[in-house]
């Protein structure tokens, strides 16, 4: 069994190129890998398959997304147990299309890799599950992924991103400011301490009556909108560290919708537009400072990559490209769709351990929580929560 995670380990390895050994699996860093990846952690049902070349670049064969939408558009927000169902009645015929779009078979791969968290684990135990047959009726090294370690190294699927870079990661369930320094290893400059960025936006949209899902919803009323007619906060701006904060701006969001209630169409744009500009604000002065410490500690960075759902939101590039510009240090974002959550990015990643020789055994279990940095302590009461999902 492969399953060390530590980041010196893993360091020592790619330093000197020496390859941990797993029973009846030889591989070389010259080799090419062949890897399927599965995505259920919420509600996306989702595989794919990634070629990794011996050059450390990628190429995507297939990569196949069901979303579910729908399902739960009625309830306004994710039902675990709804999830987890549609993750069990799709995820077969979702693995064949993908692996008939690759125009391969499963004797071909080199390995099978499932997001094993964290996430709602019904969905997970579904993905977990159906790579572990996958991959002991095969006789496939099986590699359990961390979703926002897929998250993370997607950079160096689609532009060959080098070592070390920053990764803001902004979804649904995560706000980070993260240093990745290799695979596997990763130090957390800064999270939020209470809401995530993604997290906020549906729970803004839901307050207005807007449909789910939110977050796009409230892009799409904010291009409307008067950003400069309410006076929200901006959480945490100027302070050293590199922690986010929204409780409060989406408490002041709330105080004005009831003080103008009931709400006109233009009372709702403007809402969303001020909302949209205090969250980009006060995230342009924390990816500064996150920018800060990164050079303190570790040097320049080689890049600022965006990750996350949140990245996919067209609003925040400008934001982004100008505190890229200001660390004098390139911004990558991945395209939309490989920047929700997707198979191709648990494939990758997967493929990303596979070629140090990293894999793990049929006992592997599914997280609902799992810290991205294992030794990093959040701040405040969240410590083991928002950081970890």
């Amino acid at each position: 069994m492969i399953a060390f995670r530590d980041p010196a380990m893993l360091r020592e390895a790619r330093r000197t190129l020496v390859r941990p050994q797993t029973q009846g699996l030889n591989l070389t860093s010259e080799q090419t890998l062949l890897v399927l990846g599965i995505e259920t952690t919420c509600d996306e049902t989702a595989a794919a398959v990634v070629e990794r070349r011996a050059d450390g670049s990628g190429r995507i064969l297939s990569n196949i997304v069901r979303s579910q939408i729908d399902e739960h558009a009625p309830f306004g927000g994710v039902v675990p147990e709804i999830a987890a169902r549609a993750h069990v009645d799709l995820l077969d015929g979702i693995v064949a299309n993908a692996m008939r779009e690759a125009g391969t078979g499963f004797a071909q791969l080199s390995g099978v890799a499932a997001a094993a968290g964290p996430g709602l684990i019904g969905g997970v135990i579904v993905g977990l599950t159906t790579a572990k047959a996958i991959a002991l009726v095969h006789n496939t090294p099986l590699i359990a992924v961390n979703h926002l370690e897929a998250h993370a190294l997607t950079p160096r699927l689609t532009d060959a991103t080098e070592f070390p870079y920053c990764l803001f990661l902004a979804s649904g369930g995560h706000t980070q400011i993260v240093a990745v320094l290799g695979v596997g290893d990763y130090v957390r400059l800064g999270t939020t301490v209470d809401d995530a960025i993604g997290e906020a936006f549906d729970k803004i949209a839901k307050m207005l009556g807007l449909p789910y899902p939110g977050g796009p919803q409230v892009e799409r009323a904010a291009a409307s909108g008067d950003a400069a007619r309410f006076a929200f906060p901006r959480p945490m701006l100027g302070r050293p560290d590199a922690n986010f904060s929204l409780s409060g701006l989406k408490t002041a969001v709330r105080n004005e919708a009831s003080r103008l209630t009931p709400l006109e169409p233009q009372d709702i744009n403007d809402l969303c537009a001020g909302f949209q500009a205090a969250v980009l604000d006060s995230m342009a002065d924390r990816l500064g400072a996150g920018l800060r410490l990164f050079r303190e500690r570790f040097g320049a960075p080689k890049a600022l990559v965006a990750a996350g759902g949140v990245a996919a939101n067209q609003a925040i590039r400008r934001p982004l490209r100008e505190v890229a510009a200001k660390a004098q240090t390139t911004l990558m974002v991945p395209p939309p769709a490989l920047c929700t959550d997707n198979g191709a990015m648990i494939a990758w990643a997967g493929a990303e351990r596979l070629a140090l020789g990293l894999t793990d055994t049929m006992d592997a279990a599914p997280r609902a929580r799992w810290l991205l940095d294992a030794n990093a302590t959040a701040p405040g009461k969240f410590a083991n929560t928002r950081a970890g999902f």
